[in-house]
């Protein structure tokens, strides 16, 4: 059965999100192109940061409509991750707070995409 394993985020500056997202992952990305950057994720995954402006074809719509998630484990995984995130001055797009699924925040990288940071399911 095939499987996914590359999430594609559309990024103004492949370089500046590039940037973020070395400091974020504490990693360097794999590839690089004027117009993509990829980063290997644990799990076999690969994150790629495609420049907007040279999709093909180009998306019908913009606007964030789904959130990539890192589930950390660990009493306090979370809530340490956020005062970390937050001493780093990200851009916080939902303060530490506790939902249905427990404990979680939100930030955003440079073009607005939503990062949640949440438990594990147990």
């Amino acid at each position: 059965m095939n499987s996914p394993n590359l999430i594609i985020l559309y990024v103004r500056d492949p370089a500046d999100s590039a940037n973020f997202y070395k400091a974020l992952l504490n990693r360097e990305p794999v590839a690089a192109a004027p117009n993509f950057v990829a980063f290997a994720l644990d799990g076999g995954f690969t994150l790629g940061l495609w420049r907007l402006s040279s999709v093909v074809p180009q998306p019908s719509a913009i606007g964030s409509r789904a959130e990539i998630a890192f589930m950390v484990p660990g009493e306090n995984g979370v809530s340490n991750l956020y005062r970390d995130w937050r001493d780093r001055h990200l851009p916080i797009a939902q303060d530490l707070t506790q939902l249905d699924f427990g404990p979680t925040f939100v930030v955003l990288d440079p073009d607005g995409h939503r990062l949640r940071v949440c438990e594990p399911d147990k």
